[in-house]
């Protein structure tokens, strides 16, 4: 039967409760497995698994527990290895890097920042910054609305410089949020968000990295910051470009 796979942390790392249940329907026992300096806190694959509510909660709350024992290495949902065998090869092929990673990432959490703009407000600072922009609007507005082709080309000066202003924006939060940050993990670009950034911070660091936020908001209210976390470290398995790379096959 395939495994599923929560996390990774030292082999002295304190007992999960007994019983405790993580996927599936019903639960699958949660276990542990070991291979020298480390350990793998698994269970079995139910077949047909799917990132539904309950399942994601399940995995959560078993990296939640473990976590409160000490430093462990999350998996992000659906990590499934063929067999308990394949689990343990790849804690004794990957020991120097799991080891690294729990000692790097001991007492740290994620926090995950998205930013989009206001579109009112967007519009409103990129007229008042902008001098050909509102001297072509003024002059469609005094012609009665414009041409068809004065409406388009200003209609592209405005799209122009809304794509300008969202990159600008992008790394002033980036860099407004990094001071308070151990590291940075850029995530995938997705409609709908000018950035899309996991900071990883101390766990007594968080009220600064929040207040920072705010500070964002303040500074900038044009952009709208949304802040999922505290998260466990999923971003920061593998290390980053700025980190010592062990160029292994990712964990996750």
């Amino acid at each position: 039967m395939s495994t599923y796979v929560y996390g990774i942390a030292a082999a002295s790392h304190p007992s999960l409760p007994a019983g405790m249940g993580g996927v599936g329907d019903p639960a699958r026992p949660v276990r542990v497995l070991t291979r020298g300096e480390l350990a793998a806190i698994v269970s079995d694959a139910p077949e047909g698994l799917r990132p539904k509510r309950r399942d994601l909660l399940a995995h959560q709350n078993v990296l939640s527990e473990a976590a409160a024992g000490g430093p462990v290495l999350p998996m992000r949902f659906g990590s499934v290895a063929t067999d308990d065998d394949a689990v343990t090869g790849v804690l004794e092929e990957r020991v120097d890097h799991y080891r690294e990673r729990l000692d790097a990432l001991a007492g740290k959490i994620e926090y995950n920042v998205k930013a989009s703009h206001d579109q009112e407000a967007v519009l409103h600072r990129v007229m008042s910054e902008n001098a050909d922009v509102r001297a072509l609007a003024e002059a469609n507005r005094a012609a009665g609305g414009g041409s068809y082709e004065d409406r388009l080309r200003l209609g592209e000066m405005v799209a122009a410089a809304v794509q300008r202003r969202e990159g600008e924006d992008a790394a002033e939060v980036q860099r407004s949020l990094e001071p308070v940050a151990e590291a940075v993990s850029v995530g995938p670009e997705s409609t709908g968000w000018l950035a899309n950034v996991s900071f990883l911070v101390d766990r007594d660091s968080s009220a600064a990295f929040l207040n920072a936020v705010e500070e964002v908001r303040r500074a900038h209210p044009h952009i709208d910051v949304r802040v999922n976390g505290p998260l466990p470290p999923y971003s920061f398995v593998e290390p980053g470009p700025a980190e010592p790379a062990a160029a292994a096959k990712g964990a996750e």
